[in-house]
């Protein structure tokens, strides 16, 4: 979409040095990797997605995209396709296998990571039919091929501490910070390349308009894509960093806050990926006053 855009952009009349300035500048936009003044634009054509989207699954099979965090906390998945008589219930789920040398998790003489299912989302990026079983986004915590849980399984040990104590109800709420970034992943969105912006905090927070509120789409495909999952997401707002946005989840019980804020990050990123904007959610990725 962004590539059709920018060619259909007129050029100014003026002769073989104005087409080749045109060129030029067409160029530079498309290898920066920064976005245009206009933000919230696919870099990719929307109607070939669309075309390939509309094709139709066969009866009885259901794509499941399978999500784990790796060594540095980041959330990594992989698709793979399966009956639909078995994405009813998060055990009838098969455990799945991934190349651990590739993610910090294993060495590379003994790299397999065996991929345990926890929790199912509903997939919003593979929507179904109504009435159809819709695909699911799965929450998996890794082991070795022996059955231990890998050191960086912190849900492991975290779940662990649940148990014995079914009877009580232990709610969490959490609240999630990100920041959008072009893809230069220094420029935060709606910022000058290279400077920051003309007015210091205090319009930005909770902010509306133009000149306040940087990456709205983003953020209201994030809330909706959450809800469509399954994820019990309780509200939003922005920052006063401009660019950075919070969402909160919860109230939940026990373990199942860890996986909902999990699956909340891995649907950011995807939707970040479809706006083609990077996210950082650290509190603080700017120095200064934000």
């Amino acid at each position: 979409m962004l590539s059709s855009i920018i060619n259909s952009c007129p050029v100014s009349v003026g002769g073989d040095e104005a087409l080749a300035k045109s060129t030029e500048k067409k160029n530079a936009i498309r290898h920066t990797g920064l976005l245009p003044a206009v933000s919230g634009l696919s870099a990719f054509d929307a109607n070939i997605i669309l075309k390939y989207e509309a094709l139709t699954f066969p009866e009885g099979k259901v794509l499941a995209e399978y999500v784990w965090i790796d060594a540095s906390g980041n959330c990594r998945s992989k698709t793979r396709t399966l009956p639909a008589n078995k994405v009813t219930r998060v055990d009838l789920l098969p455990k799945w296998n991934f190349d651990g040398s590739s993610t910090d998790q294993a060495p590379a003489d003994n790299s397999e990571v065996i991929l345990r299912p926890c929790r199912i989302f509903k997939d919003p990026f593979r929507p179904s039919a109504v009435g159809k079983i819709p695909n699911i986004i799965v929450m998996c915590d890794t082991y070795t091929p022996s059955g231990e849980p890998l050191p960086t399984n912190n849900r492991y040990v975290a779940a662990r501490s649940f148990r014995g104590h079914e009877l009580e109800e232990v709610w969490y709420g959490m609240e999630q910070e990100y920041t959008l970034f072009n893809l230069d992943e220094k420029t935060p969105l709606g910022w000058p390349r290279g400077g920051e912006p003309a007015r210091g905090q205090g319009t930005y927070y909770c902010g509306v308009g133009p000149e306040n509120n940087y990456g709205r789409p983003i953020v209201e495909a994030h809330y909706r894509a959450c809800i469509y999952a399954g994820i019990d997401i309780s509200g939003c707002n922005g920052e006063v960093l401009p660019g950075q946005h919070e969402y909160q989840v919860g109230p939940c019980v026990g373990i199942d806050a860890g996986d909902q804020l999990y699956i909340s990050r891995y649907i950011l990123q995807r939707v970040c990926e479809d706006f083609q904007v990077c996210c950082v959610v650290h509190p603080k990725p700017i120095k200064g006053e934000w």
